[in-house]
C-alpha cells in the first residue's frame, strides 16, 4: 500500500496579500492542507480554538500581529511551541532574518522565491519536527 501521510499536514498560511495567498495555495494544496488567515492575530485565535497546524508559513510584515510577534507568541505556548514557523518575506534585512530565526523561527526565505525551494524547506521543517515521516 502506497499511502502518503502529506494528506493530513496542515499548513497555516499568515499571509494578508491576496496574490501572494494564491500563489501559496495554489502550489502546495495539490500536496498538505492549507488553511489561510490574514494575520498573526486570526492565525492564534485559530490556534487557541484547538486547530494546530503541522507546520506556519508567515509573512514578515502583517497587519495587527507581525511575523516576528507571532513566532514569540507561538514559542510562548506550551501548546504550540513545537510547531515549526517559516517566514516568508520581502525583508532581505540580516537583523530580521538573525531576529526571526533567535525567537524561534525555523527558516527564513525572501521573496520573491523559488516555488521548489520552499517545496524542499517545508519538507525539511516538517522532518525535523517528525511530522513528516517519508521522504517525499
Amino acid at each position: 500500500m502506497n499511502f502518503s501521510n502529506t494528506s493530513k499536514i496542515k499548513i497555516l498560511i499568515v499571509e494578508d496579500d491576496q496574490f501572494m495567498q494564491a500563489i501559496l495555495q495554489k502550489f502546495l494544496s495539490t500536496t498538505y492542507d492549507i488553511i489561510i488567515k490574514h494575520n498573526g492575530m486570526e492565525a492564534l485565535a485559530f490556534m487557541q480554538n484547538g486547530d494546530v497546524p503541522d507546520l506556519i508559513i508567515s509573512d514578515l510584515n502583517t497587519p495587527k500581529l507581525s511575523g516576528l510577534d507571532l513566532i514569540k507568541q507561538v514559542k510562548l505556548s506550551d501548546f504550540f511551541n513545537s510547531v515549526p514557523i517559516i517566514i516568508l518575506s520581502g525583508e532581505e534585512s540580516s537583523e530580521k532574518r538573525i531576529a526571526c530565526l533567535d525567537s524561534g523561527a525555523d527558516d527564513f526565505i525572501v521573496k520573491p522565491f523559488n516555488p521548489g525551494e520552499l517545496g524542499s524547506r517545508i519538507k525539511v521543517a516538517l522532518r525535523r519536527s517528525g511530522r513528516l515521516i517519508s521522504n517525499l
